[in-house]
């Protein structure tokens, strides 16, 4: 499993300069864990830095200019921080497995005489050694640069090339991030790795009534980010394994309130839909006439019991819909499942104290504005005696709600 140890923002609206977790020049901090949650009052970041992970996604797919004003954002001029000389720049602290040396990737994004965003520097380098210099293995600037073939190899900050050989690239797009172009060639193998990773992100923006619509016959394994496909997984599912689904849906069932039983029907075109017992009633309902609540739960459970799991996962305000005793359940249920594996990492923005209440201090994040109105972020633990009262049993979340902290 790949997993983000930490993240280092800046110039991106409110996210002025952030760091969360543990970065290249931060690396006496403490990486991030399995699950990180972020709070914060409204208006304090918590969307935007949600928006950031997506905005990176989506500069893999559509490209820079195309992701600067796509889900509303209005352009680089209008994500670029107020007041900022610098471009937008992004840096992820990867590591691909626990006994991997971990990777850096950097990210500027400018704009050119024009006014176009395109990317102005891209670079990715790794530690041979715990001590030691990086070495970078992919290095790009207005995309022309570098890129080292292989598994091992990379030039050091004098231009030395240590190992590996070393390919001159430049790129006909400089509107696209390198690594889309690099990581399709087999014979970069560690780009293509990274690539696969950020590829394989997930961030849910789950609505029941995208739920709710019907769905063509088209098995699909995994979620889209508003749940319109909810269907079309469970027909998936189904086809792979009848009994592992029949299990999980027993799984699902037993932790979503007034349900009795799941049972997937499929039509004669091959369609399918899931029905749903309610207590008291003798007939199921077919899931277009759930409640949204119950879709919600429904699909976030799922979610905890894919296959093959995204290995990062960003949702925004689960409570959103939900009925507030459902919300530690749902916490420890996300905990449990990424705490228990290495197989996806889950950050999740929250208003609630009761989903907080079910969560460790070490995993919750504060976002608030200083006093010229850029964000800042602090762990819970680090707040004065927090870490100690919540080892004591006093709930987080009720800490946060009495303003002990944040």
């Amino acid at each position: 499993m790949g997993k983000i140890e930490g993240i280092k923002i800046q110039n991106y609206g409110p996210l002025k300069d952030i760091i969360m977790g543990r970065t290249l020049s931060h690396r006496e901090l403490q990486p991030l864990g399995n699950l990180t949650a972020i709070i914060g009052p409204s208006g304090n970041g918590k969307s935007t830095l949600a928006d950031a992970f997506g905005f990176i996604a989506d500069c893999l797919e559509i490209g820079v200019e195309a992701a600067c004003d796509a889900n509303n954002r209005g352009g680089y001029e209008r994500i670029l921080s107020q007041g900022a000389a610098e471009p937008i720049s992004f840096e992820l602290y990867y590591r691909e497995n626990s006994r991997s040396t971990p990777i850096t990737y950097e990210l500027v994004i400018s704009i050119d005489k024009m006014g176009r965003p395109y990317v102005q520097q891209e670079r990715l380098r790794y530690r041979v050694q715990k001590i030691g210099r990086p070495l970078s293995f992919l290095y790009l600037q207005n995309g022309k640069g570098y890129a080292f073939e292989g598994k091992d190899g990379g030039q050091d900050e004098d231009g030395n090339v240590v190992s590996g050989k070393k390919v001159e690239v430049e790129l006909s797009d400089i509107r696209k991030p390198g690594i889309v172009t690099l990581g399709a060639m087999k014979q970069y193998d560690r780009i293509e790795q990274f690539l696969s990773f950020l590829k394989s992100w997930y961030l849910c923006y789950f609505s029941p009534d995208a739920a709710r619509r019907l769905q063509t016959v088209a098995p699909q394994p995994y979620l889209d980010r508003i749940g319109s496909n909810i269907n079309n997984v469970a027909q998936y599912m189904y086809r792979e394994n009848k009994k592992d689904f029949e299990k999980v849906l027993g799984q699902i069932q037993s932790k979503l309130p007034g349900i009795t039983r799941i049972e997937p029907k499929k039509f004669e075109n091959g369609q399918m839909m899931l029905r749903f017992w309610e207590k008291g009633f003798d007939e199921p309902f077919y899931s277009s006439r759930m409640s949204d609540g119950t879709l919600k739960l429904f699909a976030y459970y799922l979610l905890l019991h894919e296959k093959n799991p995204r290995e990062l996962v960003f949702i925004e305000e689960p409570e959103n819909g939900l009925y507030h005793h459902y919300l530690a359940n749902l916490a420890k249920e996300m905990a449990d499942n990424v705490n228990g594996s290495n197989k996806k990492q889950l950050f999740i923005t929250t208003h609630s104290p009761f989903f907080v209440n079910a969560l460790n201090p070490k995993d919750v994040w504060v976002l608030k504005k200083d006093e010229e109105g850029y964000t800042t972020a602090k762990k819970a633990s680090e707040y004065d005696f927090v870490q100690e009262l919540s080892e004591e049993g006093v709930a987080l979340g009720d800490m946060w709600y009495s303003r002990y902290f944040g």
